[in-house]
């Protein structure tokens, strides 16, 4: 399978793009890429959320999936968490990509739920990611997935989540690229906006109850 990660070179991208690299064909997106950092089954591709829908078309041909991971932590939501990510999708279904996996935020759909805990400093994200998300899943004929993970902690992952979420919790990102991953495999998460944290049931079984 050939997978496009778009935001290769944040915290979950730069770990996805090894994990999947094991088993499939990488197309590392990113405004940097450094080609010598191509390695087996991973080639290291340019990609600017600031281009236009057509030149997006271009860094996606041949490819069966299509992972949004990228973010401006807070720096431009607009063209890159919003319109950027809108574009990719405008781009998939033009370039007839089968597939499209987006990393989001939780309760990203629900903006009652904004003000709770440390989501009520990530007001302006969670609105660049609701329309976003809302794009997606009203707007495309993509076979989606949105993953929408609490915040994200840079510590050991336990391969166990929870996605039957009730209160935003913190994430390992080890946690969250497993379970992007998983995600690939498991066509029962076509068309799913998945909810997790960390938790207690093993990432398979946890998707596979959704």
């Amino acid at each position: 399978m050939k997978i496009l990660i778009i935001g290769s070179n944040g915290r979950v991208g730069s770990i996805l793009v090894h994990k999947l690299a094991v088993q499939h064909q990488v197309l590392a997106g990113s405004r940097n890429p450094d080609r010598k950092n191509n390695l087996n089954n991973i080639e290291q591709v340019y990609v600017d959320l600031q281009n236009d829908v057509d030149t997006l078309v271009k860094s996606m041909s041949g490819v069966d999936t299509v992972y949004f991971v990228s973010g401006s932590r807070g720096k431009n939501l607009l063209q890159i968490d919003l319109h950027g990510a809108i574009k990719t999708m405008q781009a998939a279904e033009k370039a007839n990509v089968k597939r499209y996996i987006m990393l989001s935020s939780v309760f990203a759909l629900q903006p009652d739920r904004w003000s709770e805990s440390f989501l009520s400093d990530l007001t302006d994200y969670n609105i660049a990611k609701h329309y976003a998300d809302l794009y997606l899943t009203t707007q495309t004929q993509l076979n989606y997935t949105i993953l929408q993970p609490g915040a994200l902690k840079d510590e050991p992952g336990t391969g166990k989540i929870a996605t039957h979420v009730t209160n935003p919790r913190s994430n390992s990102i080890a946690n969250v690229v497993d379970t992007l991953a998983a995600i690939l495999e498991n066509n029962s998460t076509i068309g799913k906006v998945i909810l997790m944290h960390d938790g207690d049931t093993p990432i398979d079984e946890a998707l596979n109850q959704l």
